[in-house]
């Protein structure tokens, strides 16, 4: 017995089982417990031998139900199995036989709402509550409508069965509340010890990622070094084929580890960021030389698009800027094999000295499939993984573009269409220091070392000394060869030691100082220098070496007085560059640039600006060209069938033709909304001039267009797709009232949809229909109902309701009667009217009969402007002639 208690108490306090089965098996534990001891008390007492009957059973019964539920894996079926005893059984029992309202079966209902709370989830306890709950109305109605019925107890056993509840339902309730207690701080003592496991490792992980990075840049450093001093030389075709193939292998294991330290460090919450001030252009140029060889390689051209009225300087992290546009053109180069490669740069809006700087990257590449745009930016995850097998990477370099683009404040969003391209958009608020116009911007290629029969060293230095110092002989060997044909008189030391001997006897122009040392590291070096005693070399420039890279490495190496760094592996030509700029003039000897590359690549420069938010609707919306072009509205045509033919709305179609043709009843004629290829197709074309795009589309009930819209959206992650509610003008004004928010400033997406959302319910789109013969053509109506509605001269007046058309009335009588009732029902209430604007839309009417149209309604209510607007052939092929429609907006 004691050993099964012993196992018992195991069992329940043991962390490694599931929670639920512990609660289980104590609660049911309890519950035996407490129906045991009421059991003694009903056979002490002579309760009714029925109740007395049903506890036995439910004692008998438990224990094989919870001894296999534990074993079995099964506990919520056994929860549930004891749940519906005790609702359909004990309680039932217990009330009835044990005195109603007046015995203590009323205390056990809290335990069992108790026990199927914390027991039971999901659907199976909502469906014992509820008939928990059932049954407490049952019982409690029965007792009061037949109190006779329920087995009464005298005052004293009323109070003995009452006290005997109280006191068992109340330390059954202690109890569990006890151990829930324990159990929570158990598991919260567990959660903090593998928290601080977590720490631990991650403290662990960051030291071995920082460790590591500095420990394969040593020999990436000496491989990718002396390399570069191979495809200086004058040997063959072959080697140096070779030695290309070696260092594109090196740049690509280089990348890797950085893409690797840089998740470490952002899930890890150490990437600072770093702001300071940066000039535009010199970044710009910076990325443009990184890209342009491997573009060129590929026979791609490469597109520049840097808006002029760029400030010339801002301030925020370069470095990671640079990071991010890098990353995403490798990318657009990596999956592009034929067409182009563009960088766009635009100056967004200013705002309180802020800049919004939009950067576009656009390839004409493979594309991303609709689904795998949601899953894009995850970490190690690479899309269409059987067309790209071919292609190197880890899969981390968009998931860390886009955990740097947040960091930095800004935005980054992807436009594809799967086989034709990608556009990555990425937006980030910036401090303007110079708000001087950047003007029209050249890459200033530099046509560097890249090619072994290009090198020409920029400069010559034989009487200037540098003073090289780094632990690791081979990283000495290469830097000592990159500036052999500078001729700089250069000096080694393979400690921080050795380097402060040396400067105490002999004078430096320059010194490359090694950050991590053992001993001694370079920061600890560079402050002994400044503060030797009889030191020559106090004032002498130092430039940091480092394999961490990094802004934040950046401002340590500038707080420390470094004049510069040096990332490891060290970029010969720009090594040459920062040493010219910190030799003394009188030492240096220009030798002229690097020679010409012979063929260069194809560099685009454009200065079109995108804009930030373009409005867009279907050809339906019938507006002026002039408000169109006022607001910068674009259209996609919708579709008009007849049977010799398909034409564009409006570009091949006219709706007076439409018309015509259709008075030949035997002819068919429908309207279709574009497809999602179309809207697909419309939407890229127009992201080339624009950052984002809201889109109006035709009602959602009269039209397919904003399904298909809003399918196609899916492939941009920065078109908006609004169901404007509406057709005809009724669209227009929604489209109006979009673009008159664009111009208010800087657009703001959400507040535009917001308020388009307000505005579509203050719109009212009706018309009044001269025949149904067109809605019948079009299947809109039955031909019954058409040949009832020409027999009684009826006019349907068709009106816009939640995205819907609805019949709104039916006017009867002749034309003339019938237009001016429904102006005059369409404009009732004309205080509550906004005054601004009205589109009088017809289809297949005379110039005299819309300005009578015209005249009375000014004389109902007097409109600012009045546009007296041609239907589309779209809408007009469904309305037929004579039809007319008053859109206005109310307050």
């Amino acid at each position: 017995m004691k050993k099964a208690l012993y196992a018992l108490k195991n069992r329940l306090l043991d962390p490694g089982r599931d929670f639920q089965e512990r609660l289980f098996l104590l609660l049911t534990i309890i519950a035996e417990i407490a129906i045991f001891l009421v059991f003694i008390g009903d056979v002490l007492t002579r309760e009714n031998i029925v109740e007395c009957a049903v506890l036995l059973g439910v004692l008998v019964i438990s224990p094989f139900i919870t001894y296999y539920a534990i074993n079995n894996g099964r506990v919520q079926l056994g929860a549930g199995i004891i749940a519906a005893a005790i609702i359909f059984a004990v309680l039932p029992t217990a009330f009835y036989f044990g005195g109603g309202l007046t015995g203590g079966a009323i205390l056990w209902f809290v335990f069992s709402y108790l026990y199927i709370g914390l027991i039971l989830v999901g659907t199976l306890r909502t469906l014992m509550l509820t008939f928990l709950t059932i049954l407490v109305f049952v019982e409690y109605a029965f007792a009061y409508f037949f109190p006779d019925k329920i087995a009464s107890h005298g005052r004293s056993m009323w109070y003995v069965d009452s006290l005997i509840s109280v006191v068992l339902v109340g330390f059954v309730v202690y109890i569990m509340i006890w151990f829930l207690n324990r159990l929570f701080t158990e598991e919260n003592r567990h959660v903090r010890e593998q928290a601080h496991e977590i720490e631990n490792l991650n403290k662990a992980q960051n030291r071995f990622f920082s460790s590591m990075s500095h420990e394969i840049r040593t020999p990436i450093n000496t491989i990718i070094g002396l390399n570069e001093m191979i495809l200086r030389e004058d040997v063959s075709d072959e080697v140096i084929q070779d030695a290309e193939n070696i260092q594109a292998a090196s740049r690509m294991l280089l990348s890797l580890i950085n893409d690797i330290l840089d998740m470490s460090k952002i899930e890890s919450g150490k990437m600072d960021i770093i702001r300071a001030p940066y000039h535009v252009g010199d970044m710009l140029s910076e990325i443009v030389n990184m890209i342009w060889i491997r573009a060129n390689s590929k026979g791609l051209k490469f597109n520049i698009n840097v808006d002029p009225n760029m400030p010339l300087r801002l301030n925020s992290d370069e470095v990671r800027i640079k990071q991010i546009l890098i990353n995403l053109l490798n990318n657009a180069v990596k999956y592009t094999n034929e067409g182009s490669v563009s960088l766009s740069v635009s100056l967004s809006a200013v705002e309180n000295g802020q800049a919004l700087i939009t950067y576009s990257v656009e390839d004409t590449g493979i594309g991303i499939r609709k689904e795998s745009i949601p899953h894009l930016f995850d970490a190690f995850k690479r899309v269409d993984e059987d067309k790209n097998k071919y292609i190197e990477g880890t899969g981390l370099g968009l998931s860390i573009v886009k955990q740097l683009t947040e960091l930095l404040g800004g935005t980054i969003a992807v436009n594809s269409i799967y086989t034709k391209g990608s556009t990555f958009v990425v937006t980030i608020k910036q401090d303007i220091v110079d708000d001087t116009r950047l003007g029209v911007f050249d890459p200033g290629i530099n046509r560097g070392v890249h090619d072994r029969q290009l090198y020409h060293q920029s400069f010559e230095a034989p009487e200037a000394k540098v003073l090289i110092v780094d632990d690791n002989s081979a990283n000495l060997m290469v830097v000592v060869k990159f500036l052999r044909d500078t001729l700089v008189q250069t000096d080694t030391a393979v400690s921080a030691a050795q380097a402060l001997d040396q400067t105490l006897i002999k004078k430096y122009d320059v010194i490359l100082m090694d950050h991590l040392m053992p001993g001694m590291d370079g920061i600890e070096c560079l402050h002994a220098i400044r503060e030797q005693a009889g030191g020559l070399n106090k004032d002498t420039p130092v430039i940091a070496l480092t394999a961490n890279a990094g802004s934040e490495n950046q401002a340590i190496y500038k707080r420390e007085g470094f004049a510069a760094y040096l990332v490891k592996p060290v970029d010969a030509a720009l090594m040459e560059h920062i040493i010219l700029g910190l030799l003394p003039e009188d030492l240096v000897r220009i030798t002229g640039n690097v020679m010409d590359i012979g063929k260069a690549p194809e560099i685009i420069r454009e200065n079109s600006q995108k804009v930030p938010l373009l409005i867009t609707t279907d050809s339906v919306c019938d507006l002026p060209p002039e408000m169109l072009a006022k607001y910068q509205i674009k259209q996609i045509p919708y579709k008009v069938h007849v049977q010799n033919g398909t034409f564009a709305d409006g570009i091949e179609a006219d709706s007076d033709v439409i018309i015509r043709f259709l008075a030949d009843r035997s002819i068919e004629a429908h309207s279709e909304a574009p497809d999602v290829a179309d809207y697909e197709s419309f939407f890229s074309e127009n992201l080339t001039g624009a950052e984002q795009i809201i889109h109006l589309a035709m009602a959602s009930h009269s039209s397919t267009a904003y399904d298909q819209a809003l399918e196609a959206s899916k492939a941009f992650a920065n078109v908006h797709v609004v169901d404007s509610g509406h057709l005809s003008s009724g669209l227009g004004l929604m489209a109006i009232e979009a673009a008159r928010e664009n111009d208010t400033g800087m657009p703001d997406i959400d507040s535009i949809m917001r308020k388009l959302e307000k505005t579509k319910n203050k719109i009212q789109t009706s018309f009044i229909v001269e025949s149904t013969e067109y809605l019948y053509r079009g299947a809109k109506i039955s031909e019954r109902v058409h040949r009832i509605c020409s027999a009684l001269m009826v006019h349907p007046v068709i009106a816009l309701k939640d995205s819907s058309m609805k019949v709104a009335g039916i006017i009867l009588g002749t034309r003339e009667r019938t237009c001016n009732v429904y102006i005059r029902k369409a404009l009732r209430d004309p205080g509550k009217i906004d005054k601004s604007v009205l589109f009088i839309t017809y289809a297949g009417m005379k110039s005299a009969e819309i300005e009578k149209v015209k005249e009375k309604a000014l004389s109902i209510v007097g409109f600012e402007h009045v546009y007296i607007q041609k239907a589309s052939p779209a809408v007009s092929i469904n309305c037929g002639a004579g039809t007319f429609g008053l859109i206005f907006a109310r307050k």
